[in-house]
């Protein structure tokens, strides 16, 4: 069995989009991929993104907020933006981690104006269902990883 790929979701809080992202990854690919989460800020992660997960048979209830700097010490193979202000603030990563950028909207953000539960949640489901669409097919959209040249001698 080959070595699992390591892929960092980025989002601005870590709360919603990069958390489903994450638990989708883990849930469809555990022997092929490592996926973790985080944000540019820590927030705590939205609980309506927890319901809507675990409607769908994903538990995402032990995943927690990370700050980026919170997993410096660990190497990527890829690292996926998931929302405008993150793309604009990703720090370049040590190793040879290639960054991609795949925007989904946020839905808090689109539930702001919303005055039903269920209006609210349903904006949640259809992010949700995005990233997972997405997710199923992450691995064939990844680009190759170029080979780093070692340096030559003179």
């Amino acid at each position: 069995m080959s070595e699992q790929l390591r892929l960092l979701f980025l989002c601005t809080g870590n709360a919603c989009r990069s958390q489903m992202a994450e638990g989708w990854a883990n849930h469809f690919f555990p022997d092929t991929l490592a996926a973790t989460s985080a944000g540019v800020v820590k927030t705590v992660v939205d609980p309506k993104a927890r319901e809507v997960m675990a409607e769908a048979g994903v538990d995402i209830s032990g995943q927690f907020s990370k700050h980026l700097s919170e997993l410096e010490s660990l190497d990527f193979d890829y690292v996926i933006t998931l929302c405008d202000h993150a793309a604009q603030h990703c720090p370049v990563f040590p190793g040879q981690a290639v960054v991609l950028h795949h925007p989904f909207p946020d839905p808090p953000q689109l539930a702001r104006s919303l005055s039903t539960q269920k209006a609210i949640l349903d904006v949640y489901r259809e992010v949700r269902d995005a990233i997972r669409e997405y997710i199923r097919n992450v691995q064939d959209e990844l680009p190759e990883k170029q080979p780093i040249e070692p340096p030559r001698l003179r």
